[in-house]
């Protein structure tokens, strides 16, 4: 087995050898339908309606054709390398692909409330599941993913509780330069009386991140620990000098079932206790496709018996949801822990051909399903986020 460190920002595995749709003269001329039709996945986005008040455009595919165009125009998209437009491009494409699901009436008015989350999700999955077609290493993929989850942030940080935070969140993650590029172009690619009001909202979003010093990387935070505060409490400012006295790390595993987590920790978990949550099952006689309940709370009892004793131990579970590895990092924090995410991932078609010859093989569906609310963890999440590919 061989694994690999990967940062959001490095070029990751087999991007030489493929064609580049987006080489340097790859839209010189071209139509943004002619771009579109790269996606048939973005028909289902024809007939989707959009308040007309801030979309007199139409529909949602409308729009995006009027994005992509924007973006495409700019001299600032002129002057990139193919690398950074292979991630953007794709990024313009989907930012709306959310509101097919997301789109609802509510008091005679038209919303799509989340639905940048949505796309998220739904771009990462087709990405991950055709690769091939799509052409985007993992660091690439997820690039273009936080885009989408993010292109709304130019227009309404200003309104977040802490809006210093929400940016510097992003700059974990992505260029903010490219966020900016993305966001005029949403603005642009629209019909609406206010369209010159929310392009001078992207500019500020612009001007801010320049003066946060976070336009091009992430903060530099005094330590990992002060960083890790910053983004878990509400009183903190980003330039404050925390000491770290914490003498203990704990590990979550993260990653879809059969990506090599058991594997990864056998060769280089250092021997380290592992609360595990397949084992616990196995222990219990609890079958996966029942309630996993009782198993949580006997891993949870197991993992504070280690917490309580500042014992380091990796905890062995899938952890795909956001919200369930908040949960635990905020646990292992609370007792004084070092927790560091290791992500691990394999090929899509790797992956089904390890679970056909698997003896206790998962349902297609409930592995398909999982890919679907797959959320990849984020570098700001915890101590350390580490991006392994395995095979």
């Amino acid at each position: 087995m061989k694994d690999k460190k990967l940062a959001f920002g490095e070029p990751g595995d087999g991007a030489g050898s493929r064609e580049r749709f987006f080489r340097g003269d790859a839209f010189a001329g071209a139509s943004s339908g002619f771009c579109l039709e790269r996606y048939p996945e973005l028909d289902r986005l024809k007939g989707v309606p959009q308040e007309e008040t801030f979309h007199g455009e139409g529909d949602v595919y409308r729009h995006t054709e009027m994005v992509c165009r924007a973006l495409t125009g700019f001299a600032e998209w002129n002057a990139m390398d193919a690398g950074e437009r292979e991630i953007l491009f794709p990024a313009a494409a989907f930012h709306d692909v959310g509101k097919k699901n997301c789109t609802k009436k509510e008091e005679g008015k038209i919303l799509s409330p989340r639905h940048a989350l949505a796309g998220e999700k739904v771009f990462r999955a087709l990405a991950y599941r055709e690769k091939e077609r799509f052409g985007l290493s993992f660091a690439e993929r997820e690039q273009a993913a936080k885009l989408i989850r993010y292109h709304g942030l130019p227009l309404w940080f200003a309104e977040k509780l802490r809006p210093e935070a929400e940016l510097l969140k992003a700059a974990e993650s992505i260029s903010l330069r490219q966020l900016h590029l993305l966001a005029k172009a949403d603005v642009l690619g629209r019909i609406a009386d206010d369209r010159e009001a929310l392009a001078d909202r992207v500019d500020w979003f612009g001007e801010y991140a320049r003066e946060l010093g976070v336009w091009e990387k992430p903060y530099p935070f005094y330590n990992s620990y002060t960083k890790q505060v910053f983004f878990h409490t509400e009183n903190l400012g980003q330039g404050a000098q925390l000491y770290d006295d914490r003498t203990f790390d704990v590990y979550l595993m993260s990653g879809l079932p059969l990506s090599g987590k058991d594997s990864w920790i056998a060769e280089k978990g250092g021997g380290l206790s592992v609360v595990s949550l397949d084992r616990l099952r196995e222990e219990m006689g609890i079958s996966p496709a029942k309630g996993s309940g009782r198993v949580a709370m006997a891993a949870l009892e197991q993992a504070k018996g280690f917490l309580r004793r500042k014992q380091p131990f990796i905890w062995n579970a899938t952890n795909i949801i956001r919200e369930t590895r908040r949960k635990l990092t905020a646990l292992c924090a609370g007792y004084g822990a070092r927790v560091h995410i290791l992500y691990l991932e394999v090929p899509y078609r790797e992956l089904l051909e390890r679970n056909s010859i698997r003896q206790r093989h998962i349902p297609e569906s409930v592995l398909e399903e999982m890919i679907d609310k797959l959320e990849v963890p984020a570098p700001w999440e915890a101590e350390e986020v580490r991006y392994l590919t395995v095979g």
